[in-house]
């Protein structure tokens, strides 16, 4: 039976579960009215006027239900981190922020280079309402020269490949990964980045790595990257997706490539839409993350081509660490910060309605991720599972890491106060609903 939580803990099957009242949106099948939807054994009706006898009713009047959301960029560190997180622990932080699919990065301890620990990363996933999808490391041991076996791989699954966390140096490299993925119909995820120009830094380079005396990440090292990822895309006709984009050379360069018919895809985070190297002024550790906090310019940049379409997804590039390791000097810290349980707040609070409509932001959100991965897009239909996140637009609070289901609270966003939040996930016959 259905059952309410005041906090989320163990997973409840979604076997006869009446959702009345909401604002119901999908814009690819048309839909933006308030309806009921019943689901029995996952599956979706929409629009009955009444709840079947002996149904679960739940009341969601004011509440918005959308397709469930993807986060295509998180960091989980099983196996080999977890006192920073879990497959479990990073499964409740998605839920509690809205997510029902994330694609995990391989740069776990050891890396995810092989049928079998990825088959395992998976399996400890199926608890939960969350779909994880793993983007398998490019190279063996992520070392950037030899190819993993792809074929064996995409087997299990998988649709991306990356060494996210160093980029892949060698061309010869890169230009063989891009050629075999994209036979086997995946894709290769870029980190973005010149890694001799970035050696030894930990900020942006520019007037406040001056101020703090701090050794910088220039920009023009992502943008290097960025348009030599798109040269060899282009002449090996492959498909390339860029993460976490954040400086104005790079969004010049996929702007540029997209116009030429390249096949290149993009990311952003919202702490690069938000926050500038400015932010770091404290010394704050939680203002650390690779890509940097860049400038004004680099942000308003970033924020322009988010708006227009040039940047394709928005990701949090959630990146968990324990307490103790961002608490040290700057330059000793760790990159990274967490981001699924502030990323729906700061959109609906930052980006809507002053820069995006919501049919756009959905775009960015749960149809270009699936189709990046060429994974089925979810869709609010009669006889479709169900795949819904479900969001209380008028909550207003203030963030406290304390209430994050992550087990780290490395946030740059502690304190904001933002309006609007996950009320629940529903996906893979499991319901996840807290109470109001």
């Amino acid at each position: 039976m259905y059952t309410k939580y005041s906090r989320f803990d163990k997973p409840e099957r979604a076997k006869d579960l009446f959702l009345e009242g909401a604002r119901v949106v999908d814009p690819r099948s048309g839909i933006d009215q308030v309806l009921n939807l019943h689901i029995r054994d996952g599956q979706l009706k929409v629009g009955l006027s009444e709840p079947p006898q002996g149904t679960d009713v739940i009341a969601l009047r004011g509440h918005i239900i959308t397709p469930g959301w993807f986060d295509l960029h998180v960091h989980f560190r099983e196996p080999g981190k977890e006192v920073a997180e879990t497959i479990e622990s990073g499964c409740h932080a998605a839920m509690n922020g809205g997510f029902t699919g994330v694609a995990c990065m391989p740069n776990t301890n050891p890396p995810l280079d092989n049928a079998g620990t990825i088959n395992w990363v998976v399996e400890q996933a199926k608890p939960f309402p969350v779909k994880l999808h793993v983007i398998a490391a490019a190279t063996r041991e992520r070392n950037g020269k030899e190819l993993v076996d792809m074929s064996e791989i995409v087997e299990c699954g998988v649709r991306a490949f990356s060494d996210d966390g160093a980029p892949i140096r060698n061309s010869v490299v890169l230009r063989h990964a891009l050629e075999y993925s994209n036979m086997l119909g995946a894709k290769i995820f870029q980190h973005a980045e010149d890694s001799d120009l970035v050696c030894g830094g930990s900020m942006h380079e520019g007037e406040w790595s001056t101020r703090l005396g701090l050794t910088g990440m220039p920009g023009v090292a992502e943008a290097i990257d960025v348009i030599r990822c798109i040269q060899i895309a282009e002449y090996t006709g492959t498909a390339i997706h860029i993460c976490h984009i954040s400086t104005k050379g790079a969004v010049e360069w996929i702007r540029w490539a997209k116009k030429r018919g390249v096949r290149v895809t993009s990311e952003v985070c919202p702490h690069h839409l938000l926050l500038t190297d400015a932010h770091c002024k404290d010394y704050d550790t939680n203002y650390k993350m690779n890509p940097p906090l860049r400038s004004e310019e680099d942000r308003q940049a970033c924020l322009d081509a988010f708006m227009d379409g040039t940047l394709d997804v928005y990701c949090t590039d959630h990146a968990p660490h324990a307490w103790e390791a961002k608490a040290v000097e700057f330059d000793q810290a760790p990159f990274g910060i967490v981001g699924l349980e502030t990323a729906m707040g700061l959109a609906l609070t930052h980006l809507m309605p002053h820069v995006l409509d919501f049919n756009a932001l959905l775009e960015r959100v749960v149809y270009a991720p699936c189709e990046i991965l060429t994974l089925p897009i979810p869709r609010i239909a009669d006889g479709e599972q169900a795949n819904l996140t479900i969001i209380q637009p008028d909550a207003v609070y203030k963030v406290d890491p304390s209430k994050f289901r992550s087990k780290s609270q490395n946030t740059p966003f502690a304190g904001w106060e933002l309006k609007g939040r996950a009320r629940g996930v529903i996906c893979r016959g499991l319901a996840f609903i807290k109470e109001a």
